[in-house]
């Protein structure tokens, strides 16, 4: 073993938080959990942080045959982007995910196109490159409440709908704590303060869904976990607190939002009643950080929950 890399942390009970270098520091994290000489990573970022995940591989030891697991939360790029790619490099692994996310990652082609939608083509080969599709016969689904083992260590998939319908939580019962992909929200250690940290609901294109999100949360709550593994971004703790602050901003989006169902200029209006919520709510964790600068850390996902929270006004229109 050597020092760990600067974009890794280790977090305790064998699980390592890497930073995927996505879009700035400690925006994105994929996990590494290591035991008994066995691995598997949740999240992979994109196929950029390929060369993270194998140096940390290698600062631990363990050749890229000790992997037995690439487990994605959901399938949206930033978590799911380097699936293919990471599979290649790790010959003994299988790739874990969601019933309804397995065939875009077989086949990513829909799944570039959707994104290309959204990002356009020079940001698709700025930030995710090509997507490699992963053979069919390595791939595994999950269902609801299956348990894997890592080398005797459990890990249980529930289904978490409400940010995706292809998304599941991992529970580790080592260390008590949920991998929530985004069914959890968004954390960034830049607002944290002696009260704890900050978290705000994320709302992405193109399958929010309020009411599938809460009862989510619950099924995570009701486990009583000690912490939450954020792929945006690191572990959190005081559960409860941020639960209660997530889905208390969640209400206030649909109630406000609701009432620019058809507001003229409505993405542009989504994004000021949203960035004027996640202010509030900050300032009531305790932020103090200025609210230009804390609304220019928050940028990407405003615009993001307000295309995605546009999405779901518009199905959920009343006849």
């Amino acid at each position: 073993m050597t020092a760990l890399p600067a974009f890794t942390q280790l977090l305790g009970e064998g699980i390592h938080a890497i930073d995927t270098g996505f879009q700035r520091a400690q925006f994105d994290a994929a996990y590494l959990i290591v035991e008994n000489g066995r691995a598997a990573f949740v999240d992979t970022g994109t196929n950029f942080a390929l060369p993270r995940h194998l140096a940390t591989l290698h600062a631990l030891g363990l050749e890229a045959d000790a992997v037995d697991y690439v487990i994605a939360t959901h399938v949206h790029l930033d978590h799911a982007g380097g699936a293919g790619a990471l599979m290649q490099r790790l010959p003994a692994a299988t790739l874990v995910v969601h019933p309804r996310g397995a065939r875009h990652l077989i086949d990513p082609s829909e799944l570039y196109r959707g994104a290309l939608a959204v990002y356009g083509q020079a940001e698709m080969d700025h930030s995710y490159g090509q997507l490699i599709g992963v053979p069919a016969d390595r791939v595994r689904a999950t269902a609801d409440e299956m348990v894997i083992e890592l080398a005797g260590r459990p890990l249980r998939f529930i289904d978490t709908p409400g940010h995706a319908r292809h998304h599941h939580c991992v529970w580790d019962e080592r260390s008590r704590g949920w991998f929530t992909g985004d069914t959890f929200g968004l954390s960034y250690r830049e607002f944290d303060t002696p009260t704890g940290a900050y978290i705000l609901p994320t709302t992405t294109p193109v399958q929010f869904e309020p009411d599938a999100l809460a009862r989510s949360v619950q099924r995570l709550l009701d486990r009583h976990p000690q912490r939450m593994y954020l792929t945006h971004f690191g572990a959190v703790t005081g559960v409860e607190r941020l639960a209660q602050s997530l889905m208390t901003q969640v209400d206030a989006m649909v109630r406000e939002g609701s009432k620019l169902r058809a507001a003229p200029a409505r993405h542009a209006a989504l994004k000021d009643t949203f960035a004027a919520i996640y202010i509030e709510h900050a300032r009531l964790s305790g932020v103090t950080m200025d609210s230009t600068q804390l609304c220019e850390l928050l940028a990407l996902d405003i615009e993001l929950n307000a295309q995605g929270f546009g999405v779901w006004l518009d199905r959920s229109r009343p006849a």
